[in-house]
């Protein structure tokens, strides 16, 4: 095999492709197409015509983004034939079993397999358990290219680390961990990467090494705010603030300080489900990561049952109570609902049969219709029984005391998810995870 496929890169004699343009792919598109040329493909032909226009549709990225780059966004595969590098960033999600799904993953195979050439490299960064990029794509690739891997084409695994909502820890400015199916196809995979992280690359020595180092970054994060969600459980009913503990306990040099909240999103609740299901088919039960998931899964009908008790404390009717959520988006400063714990805490209210009014300054109205049957309120009430504030989007920072007394009735409740606004309320009931 050549090795000069870097080379041919460079000299824009080839073109490098990503498959798959959401949080992950779009970032790593761009910044490459500032050194090379570049196909970037979506199966979604509305989100490709936005990119062409500039704009990204997770909203992430700003129009200047895209400045400068030698970039041919497509929903066409034909237009993958073109390029001997693929990237694949698809979504790996889990079923309603809470099993993975490997369906976006399984298909990018079939659509890169197509169109793969003697030479070619697939690199895969959407996170899976330790053994699916040999075990369940390699396999897809070969089927649909007549190819053999190894002697053929290669592969490599480098795992995304992209932070939504955080400008600091970027693409460029973390460690990238490579991997490759050999010694050539890892030095070449490297440096690839090289071009376009500055904080530079670590070689993982298997492809294995790296997709499981990438599972655990997530599933430690899992296990360390499942700790501190059971610690706030524990701690509420001694009438103990968790906030205060950590604030406290924080003063020691290696305290971790992780924070209670509702665990949602793309990697941290849904990654661990991937490694435990790979432990089974190796006859071990994982009991603390599946701990860890009990715990963070249930923290959403917890703060519900929360409210409504502080709703009855106060002799409110729970039949008729009002009750506003600020916040729907999975994190604090992003426009994503899928994957919402949010979500939860709405349907459990609505079960106690709580009239719930929703508001966000970043969520899509129509996407939470899609996704949760719900909608945003358009104009707020002045008189809600209980305003819970889900997530601590930065508008939410700046609020105060007086503004919450204004939204809402005689004896009103604020409940303070992520105790934002600890320490600041006098007047109303109070009361934080």
């Amino acid at each position: 095999m050549d090795m000069d496929l870097y080379d041919k890169l460079l000299k824009k004699e080839t073109k490098l492709s990503v498959i798959g343009l959401g949080y992950v792919g779009l970032p790593i598109a761009l910044e490459f197409a500032r050194k090379i040329r570049v196909v970037g493909f979506d199966i979604k032909e509305d989100r490709v015509e936005l990119m062409r226009q500039g704009k990204d549709p997770s909203e992430e990225l700003p129009p200047e983004a895209f400045d400068g780059c030698d970039i041919t966004f497509t929903s066409n595969p034909e237009e993958l034939q073109e390029c001997s590098f693929h990237v694949v960033a698809v979504p790996t999600p889990i079923n309603s079993h809470k099993f993975p799904d490997l369906t976006p993953l399984i298909k990018a195979s079939e659509t890169v397999g197509k169109v793969l050439k003697p030479g070619d490299y697939v690199v895969y960064e959407s996170t899976v358990y330790p053994g699916a990029t040999e075990e369940d794509c390699v396999p897809v690739l070969e089927k649909f290219s007549g190819l053999k891997m190894g002697m053929d084409f290669k592969v490599g695994y480098s795992p995304e680390r992209i932070n939504p909502g955080d400008k600091v820890n970027t693409l460029t400015t973390v460690v990238k961990i490579v991997s490759g199916c050999d010694e050539e196809a890892l030095d070449i995979v490297a440096r690839t990467y090289e071009l376009v992280v500055t904080a530079g690359v670590h070689r993982a020595p298997t492809l294995k090494v790296a997709e499981a180092a990438k599972i655990i970054e997530n599933a430690q994060r899992d296990i360390n705010i499942a700790f501190m969600n059971e610690l706030s459980v524990i701690f509420n009913r001694m009438e103990v603030n968790i906030f205060d503990v950590i604030e406290a306990a924080g003063t020691k040099w290696n305290f971790l300080k992780f924070y209670p909240g509702l665990v949602g999103g793309h990697c941290i609740g849904i990654d661990p489900y991937y490694l435990t299901y790979k432990a089974e088919e190796y006859r071990y039960h994982a009991r603390v990561i599946n701990a860890g998931r009990y715990i963070n899964d249930s923290m959403g009908f917890y703060v519900a049952k929360q409210t409504v008790k502080k709703l009855i404390a106060t002799g409110k009717n729970v039949l008729h109570a009002k009750v506003l959520i600020m916040g729907t988006t999975f994190k604090e400063n992003v426009s994503d609902v899928r994957n919402s714990r949010v979500a939860d805490l709405i349907s459990e209210l609505k079960q106690y049969g709580v009239n719930v009014d929703v508001t966000d300054p970043y969520a899509n109205c129509r996407e939470l219709e899609e996704e949760y049957g719900f909608g945003l309120t358009e104009t707020l009430q002045d008189d809600y029984d209980a305003v819970i504030v889900a997530v601590s989007h930065k508008p939410y920072l700046e609020l105060t005391e007086e503004y919450f007394k204004c939204i809402t009735g005689k004896h009103g409740i604020l409940i303070d998810v992520k105790g934002i606004f600890r320490n600041k309320i006098k007047d109303l009931l109070y009361w934080s995870l």
